[in-house]
């Protein structure tokens, strides 16, 4: 198709095409600019005269800061473009994190996570490249969650913080933070253990209590250590009478892990009543069960244990202290325990 013909202005560099109004049915001048720049000679369109109330003057006006320097319509698509692929090359905190993210095991741990970040990161880091994050930018973050939040939760936030960053590092994608992210000192000192006392008062509820599901899920808890969701998740095939395992799947560390089936467990495994079910402990139709929190605060009553005392979580607090006391564990195992 030939191209238009252009005419004239009084203003040099400056000419027009005819052409029809965007939308209505009358002519209308369409401006173009001609110069010189680094040799090239550019044809550039200024504007309509109409939608862009374009002028010959004005023409000549922008004619002549494209020739002081400025940029060209299509100069400024380009950097733009160019611009769009550096920031979409960029590791930033919301990239890191869905990478992050996928990589964990789908368990409750990882929609926790999902939620801290949602809730507190992505709000004030999202577009941001860890290396370029200042240390005042996580202080202020950091006492602003201290105004709502308890410390424990304040130090899971940050904690979380520097997980993504470090995970960007470990593979390969982007620099770290320049310093050391500082957290709230959380003093979580609570008392989970059981007097002997009360510990006796206990079993003998748990060997008297109605209702044998819960009551042998709880002394699961007190002679093995494991946590609330590995025995709700626990199965009749994960247990190894032969060999003498439990093999607990999809523990809060994400590996599979195997512990000892000790004669205490052995023996509740083998007088606890099957159901049918693939559960252990199975909960409503043979499903797995999500709580034991209304049965279990009932034993806890009966027994006569303090009120703050949280019955699963507590019980593995005591395994650990009675291992502790017999002397045949580590330090570090029984900090792995003792963790929530």
């Amino acid at each position: 198709m030939p191209a238009q013909k252009q005419y004239k202005t009084n203003y040099p560099g400056v000419r027009y095409i005819n052409g029809k109004a965007i939308g209505a049915n009358k002519p209308e001048k369409i401006y173009y600019i001609t110069y010189r720049k680094a040799g090239k000679l550019i044809n550039e369109k200024a504007g309509r005269q109409f939608q862009d109330d374009m002028t010959p003057a004005r023409a000549s006006h922008l004619r002549a800061e494209r020739i002081q320097g400025a940029k060209s319509n299509s100069e400024k698509r380009e950097a733009e473009e160019a611009r769009k692929k550096t920031e979409a090359g960029k590791w930033t905190i919301n990239k890191l994190f869905n990478e992050y993210i996928q990589s964990r095991p789908d368990n409750k741990s990882r929609k926790t996570d999902a939620g801290r970040y949602k809730k507190y990161i992505q709000p004030v880091f999202c577009n941001k490249e860890p290396q370029k994050i200042a240390p005042l930018e996580v202080d202020r973050l950091r006492l602003r969650l201290k105004k709502k939040l308890a410390p424990q939760t304040v130090k899971h936030v940050l904690n979380l913080l520097t997980w993504i960053t470090s995970f960007g590092v470990k593979k390969g994608l982007c620099k770290g933070l320049s310093f050391h992210v500082q957290k709230p000192v959380v003093n979580n000192i609570k008392t989970e253990d059981l007097t002997p006392g009360q510990l006796s008062r206990l079993l003998k509820v748990l060997e008297t209590e109605s209702n044998v599901q819960a009551a042998n899920l709880m002394k699961m808890a007190l002679f093995t250590g494991m946590r609330r969701g590995e025995l709700f998740k626990l199965r009749w095939k994960d247990i190894d009478f032969e060999k003498g395992f439990i093999n607990i799947r999809s523990p809060k560390g994400g590996v599979d892990q195997k512990i000892p089936l000790n004669n205490e467990a052995r023996a509740i495994l083998e007088g606890h009543v099957r159901t049918g079910s693939e559960y252990i402990f199975p909960g409503q139709n043979g499903g797995m069960r999500i709580t034991v929190r209304s049965a279990a605060n009932k034993i806890k009553k009966r027994a006569g244990l303090p009120k703050d005392f949280r019955p699963l979580h507590g019980l593995r607090h005591v395994y650990a202290s009675m291992l502790a006391s017999s002397g045949k564990v580590d330090i570090v195992h029984l900090a792995k325990i003792i963790d929530a």
